[in-house]
């Protein structure tokens, strides 16, 4: 793969299903996503796919627009988005209040821990992160696309009754 291609993959492309007033299952849109960087051009790029505030949610209501936000579940809903993160590039140490299912769809990525513990994650591989401060790092030579759903989830409240809250990236 070439220096160019490294830092670029196509925007991610959403397919969306509903139902026609009958009742009959139908295409309702298909558009490919474009990635938000609120960390500047060389920071991560975000793109949402699909967010609910509240589950159970509907399947006949169409979701927020949070498409220049940096994905956080809400409280008690779920989002469905993808992360890119180019060759060299480390995103901070954060904690999202959610359980985050990843798969890492191209390329590879250090997951690291504020413990000091770190994974390496390849192209195909899972993550069930349970609201732990982590940052991400991209050791390699291409860039590495994560597909994410993030759940809300409750806070961490250890034995002592101390209470993990949220942590924000900074712009």
């Amino acid at each position: 793969m070439t220096t160019q291609a490294a830092l670029s993959l196509a925007p991610p492309r959403v397919i969306t299903t509903g139902h026609n007033p009958a009742g009959t299952s139908v295409f309702e849109a298909e558009a490919a996503v474009p990635l938000f960087r609120p960390l500047g051009p060389a920071g991560p790029g975000f793109g949402r796919f699909h967010s609910r505030l509240v589950v159970p949610v509907s399947n006949t209501t169409s979701p927020p627009d949070l498409s220049k936000t940096i994905p956080r579940a809400p409280p008690n809903g779920v989002i469905f988005c993808s992360t890119d993160i180019a060759p060299g590039a480390k995103v901070p140490m954060h904690r999202t209040l959610s359980v985050d299912y990843i798969v890492v769809l191209e390329g590879e990525i250090v997951l690291l821990l504020d413990g000091g513990e770190e994974k390496a994650v390849r192209k195909g591989e899972l993550i069930v992160q349970r609201g732990v401060n982590h940052s991400w790092e991209n050791r390699g030579t291409e860039i590495c696309r994560m597909i994410v759903v993030m759940v809300g989830a409750e806070k961490v409240v250890l034995g002592d009754g101390t209470v993990l809250e949220e942590t924000v990236i900074k712009r």
